[in-house]
C-alpha cells in the first residue's frame, strides 16, 4: 500500500462522517441509512461527503490534469461496450450504438503524493464502503488504468448509457455543470444470470418509467451498484466541465478490465490487461 503524505482524514467531513471511528453512533446511523437505500434501488447519496479542504484539493488535482484527458475517436458504443453482433436482431441491446462524447483523465496521471490517491488507498475509506455494501472483504481494483479515474463531461458532451465492469462503484462530483449533465439509471435492469435484453431495449427506445434522475452537488459521495444498473450521464448544456472522480473496489483480487473495453474508453492498455486477458477474473458471466 502506498505512502502517502496527506493525511485522508482531512479530506473528508469527519465531524459528519466519522470513518475512524466505525462503533461511533454517526458512523452507524450513516451505515444504516446507506444500506437501506442500496437496498431499494442500488444507489446511495451521502450528502457532504468531503471536506471543503477535500474538495479543493480533489478539485485541483483534476483541473491540473484536465489537458491529459483521452476522448475517444470511437463516438458510438453499445452499453456493454461490445463490438457489433451481425447474427442478432438489428434492435437488439448488442446491436443499438449510442454518442459518447465524454473524456477520463486516467488513473496512472496521478501519482502518490496526490490526495485523491490518499483517499483512494485509505483503509478507513475502503472499510467504510464495505460496510455499507455488506461484503467481507474488498479489494482495491487492479486495472492500472481505470482504477480511480476522472469523468470529463465537457460543454456538449455526455456518457451514454451502459453497465459498469464491477458489481459498484464510488464517486465523488468535484464540479457540477451548470446545466444538463445529470446522472440517471435503471436501477437493478439485469441480474447475475440473466441480461434482461428486453428490459434494456425498452429503457434504449426511451422509455423512462424505470429510470430515476439524481440531484448531485459538489462534495457527495454516490454508492452505485452499476453492474446491474443501466445508467448515463445527460448532455452538459452548461459553458464548462462537470467533473467526476470515480474509486473502483472489487470483491476479487486480480480483477482487470477487458482490453476491448480499455483501449475504447482510455486510449490505451498496459502489459497487466494483455497478460489477464487469457485468464480473466470475473463474478459473473454477464456481457463486460
Amino acid at each position: 500500500m502506498p505512502e502517502h503524505p496527506i493525511d485522508p482524514a482531512s479530506l473528508v467531513d469527519i465531524a459528519r462522517y466519522p470513518l475512524d471511528n466505525p462503533q461511533d453512533d454517526r458512523y452507524c446511523k450513516a451505515l444504516s441509512l446507506i444500506r437501506a437505500r442500496l437496498e431499494q434501488d442500488g444507489c446511495a447519496v451521502i450528502p457532504g461527503f468531503l471536506s471543503s479542504r477535500g474538495l479543493s484539493h480533489l478539485l485541483d488535482e483534476a483541473q491540473e490534469r484536465r489537458a491529459l484527458a483521452y476522448f475517444s475517436a470511437n463516438k458510438k458504443t453499445n452499453v456493454y461496450f461490445s463490438s457489433d453482433d451481425a447474427s442478432l436482431a438489428e434492435d437488439h441491446p448488442r446491436r443499438i450504438f449510442l454518442e459518447r462524447t465524454n473524456g477520463f483523465i486516467t488513473s496512472d496521471c496521478y501519482d502518490d503524493s496526490t490526495a485523491s490517491r490518499a483517499l483512494y488507498y485509505w483503509p478507513a475509506l475502503m472499510k467504510f464502503i464495505q460496510d455499507c455494501l455488506g461484503k467481507d472483504q474488498l479489494y482495491i481494483y487492479d486495472d492500472p488504468v481505470s482504477n480511480m479515474i476522472v469523468n470529463v463531461l465537457t460543454p456538449g458532451s455526455q456518457f451514454n448509457w451502459h453497465f459498469d465492469t464491477n458489481e459498484f462503484t464510488i464517486t465523488m462530483l468535484l464540479k457540477s455543470a451548470a446545466s444538463g449533465g445529470h446522472f440517471e439509471y435503471a436501477p437493478n435492469l439485469r441480474n447475475a444470470e440473466d441480461e434482461c435484453y428486453e428490459d434494456v431495449r425498452a429503457v434504449l427506445s426511451g422509455d423512462a418509467r424505470q429510470v430515476t434522475r439524481l440531484k448531485l452537488a459538489p462534495g457527495d459521495l454516490q454508492l452505485f451498484l452499476g453492474r446491474f444498473s443501466l445508467h448515463r450521464v445527460t448532455k452538459n448544456t452548461g459553458p464548462s466541465d462537470r467533473l467526476l472522480l470515480i474509486m473502483s473496489f472489487a470483491e476479487k483480487p486480480g480483477m482487470i478490465g477487458s482490453v476491448e473495453r480499455t483501449r475504447e474508453l482510455y486510449g490505451k492498455v498496459t502489459d497487466a490487461h494483455l497478460e489477464a486477458q487469457a485468464q480473466r477474473v470475473r463474478a459473473d458471466s454477464l456481457m463486460d
